[in-house]
């Protein structure tokens, strides 16, 4: 195997980025036998029969060229029309959409696009640890929020506090129903945020790719209010059981999307035919999909915080997303990673450490219900025996 030569170097910039601490663990435990894992947001349901003979057609037609930079216009013109549906908002599908490899991609060129070196960007915590790497991959400083004493919400006091601090805050970044906590916020309290974005002059990026999955709460968009401020990011991973169709979408306006559509189109330039083709379908004929979805996770989720609060595990009781957010015993303090290891090794379970989600989150684990009902039976009865041997 061949060593990098000794005269050659790489970037400093690049080396001190992080990977992603939930893919860390991940890789730490995926070799144990056995092992049932909660650990990635991947739904364990299959693509809907008919998006996929969309994809299968679109390949046997022949459909293998480029396809436009920002996307076909017909899915283009699918989202807007979606969009319109879900938030209010009129997004020229021309030049306001952008159709991206996953809603990861659509961060990226967000942050890309907007950030200039100083910058900073304000991300409240615990949430999905890619967005502050990426700032630091597009030269934007970042401050985390911590948002644990306020039930995991961000509130325009936390988010006035910190900008009194750090004035050279440019965006905010949002995600909601939250990864890892499945909170979901009011529409009162978005509109308390959005008020607070506009007085700062601040742009949002606003992730809201769980929008669909929510569990007796209607999730209210914050671009709705401020479609001027706001960077909407989303896709059809979740809502449709398509992660590896990596396909996801970005609208705001037109004057930033020029900005978005020229670093996505530098970075891949195009999304995938038979993706867009899946896609187009899944807008156009499978919005009443999610619904079989939520069904089945929000008895997933019941479930499991039944099982949890029986354990003694006090747990965040999620509104949206397919996440559990639970405590860990006070025998191990805050130190997550330990507790995660110690279930792995163990009693084979394999769930997130909180800390992988920044600060506010140590002390508790994630678990995805995104799995099969079998599973999450033989994890909590594992748990369970866990718990009652390690007293």
């Amino acid at each position: 195997m061949p060593e990098l030569a000794s005269d050659l170097s790489f970037s400093k910039k690049i080396q001190k980025v992080k990977a992603s601490g939930i893919r860390i663990f991940d890789n730490k435990v995926s070799t144990i036998p056995g092992i049932i894992k909660l650990t990635l947001g991947e739904p364990d349901m299959n693509t809907p029969e008919h998006v996929k003979q969309a994809a299968i057609k679109s390949i046997q037609d022949n459909d293998s060229h480029y396809a436009p930079q920002k996307g076909k216009l017909e899915l283009r013109k699918a989202i807007s029309k979606y969009l319109k549906q879900t938030t209010g908002i009129d997004y020229d599908p021309e030049t306001e959409v952008v159709v991206t490899v996953g809603a990861t991609e659509a961060i990226n060129a967000a942050l890309f696009a907007l950030s200039n070196p100083g910058d900073k960007v304000a991300i409240p915590t615990p949430v999905f640890s890619l967005y502050w790497p990426v700032a630091t991959l597009a030269d934007a400083d970042y401050v985390l929020m911590n948002t644990a004493s306020d039930d995991f919400k961000l509130t325009p006091e936390k988010l006035e506090e910190t900008i009194k601090q750090n004035p050279t805050i440019k965006a905010v970044i949002l995600n909601y129903p939250t990864n890892p906590t499945g909170v979901e916020y009011t529409e009162d309290e978005i509109k308390a945020l959005a008020k607070t974005i506009k007085e700062c002059h601040l742009y949002v990026i606003t992730d809201e790719i769980y929008s669909t999955l929510t569990y007796g709460v209607k999730h209210f968009s914050i671009a709705s209010l401020i479609p001027e401020r706001a960077i909407y990011i989303s896709g059809l991973s979740k809502s449709h059981a398509m992660t590896g169709y990596r396909l996801g979408y970005v609208a705001g306006p037109a004057k930033i999307m020029a900005q978005i559509g020229k670093v996505h189109g530098l970075m891949v330039t195009t999304t995938t035919d038979s993706s867009q083709a899946a896609a187009i379908e899944a807008l156009e004929h499978g919005l009443e999909d999610p619904e079989k979805y939520r069904a089945v996770y929000r008895k997933r989720r019941d479930f499991v915080l039944k099982q949890l609060a029986e354990m003694g595990m006090q747990a965040v009781k999620p509104e949206g997303a397919f996440y559990i957010f639970a405590k860990i015993p006070s025998k191990y303090g805050k130190d997550d990673m330990q507790f995660a290891l110690d279930l792995a090794f163990k009693e084979k379970v394999g769930i997130t450490p909180g800390s992988a989600f920044g600060p506010g989150g140590e002390g508790y684990v994630r678990m995805s219900y995104a799995s099969s009902d079998e599973n999450l039976r033989k994890a909590m009865k594992r748990i369970k025996k866990f718990l009652q041997e390690d007293k």
